[in-house]
């Protein structure tokens, strides 16, 4: 399940350093994304899953949850996957100001860096929101911010069979990056699944590659 096309189009419009909605001039690998966590409930078992079938992942996690979980996070870094910034506290970027957008993504940066060697990371902020002066922001600092080509949809919680139908009848294209959560169990159910039949389709996985 893609964008809306009038979203996708104008995001498609900026260029990749500044907005990266697909990774296609990379290849024909499919980049799973997972928003929302570290759980303790959750997270392992996503993980277990994906190292059943030797897939990367990236993984865009909360500040809040990176504290209260680091050995989660330890783990996410250790098996390969790319950790993300997706801000400290979750709330809706839209209404802050630009001053606590920033330093909630500083917060989260700094928290990110014992695990992962990098003083910056890839960004998405909560509900994939781009506010004008972020978007300002990052392009004056060479930075880029992560959105998505493919929803998934699992937040809208379903249903395990009408989840894994959609990943299979209305699968995503080579080069998408795929919204997933890591806040339920609906990922990592429908993905042992969906995942074989994928495998079995030619599919291959990475995960994004990181910005140092």
């Amino acid at each position: 399940m893609t964008l809306k096309p009038r979203k996708q189009d104008f995001l498609d419009l900026l260029p990749p350093s500044l907005v990266v909605t697909h990774q296609r001039r990379h290849g024909g690998a499919l980049y799973l994304t997972f928003d929302d966590g570290p759980n303790p409930q959750h997270t392992p078992r996503l993980l277990d899953v994906l190292a059943t079938h030797g897939i990367k992942a990236s993984f865009f996690v909360v500040g809040q949850k990176v504290e209260r979980y680091p050995e989660i996070v330890a783990r996410i870094a250790a098996e390969g996957h790319m950790l993300g910034n997706h801000s400290y506290s979750h709330w809706s970027f839209k209404p802050m100001t630009q001053a606590c957008r920033l330093k909630e993504i500083r917060q989260t940066d700094e928290l990110l860096e014992p695990h992962t060697g990098h003083s910056i990371h890839r960004m998405r902020p909560p509900a994939g929101h781009m506010a004008p002066a972020l978007l300002w922001h990052f392009a004056l600092n060479r930075r880029n911010l992560v959105h998505w080509s493919y929803d998934s949809m699992d937040y809208q919680k379903p249903g395990h069979d009408d989840l894994v139908a959609r990943l299979l009848d209305a699968p995503p294209a080579p080069g998408d990056i795929i919204l997933m959560h890591d806040d339920s169990g609906a990922a990592a159910d429908a993905l042992v699944d969906v995942i074989p039949a994928w495998l079995e389709r030619g599919y291959t996985f990475a995960p994004l590659p990181v910005q140092a």
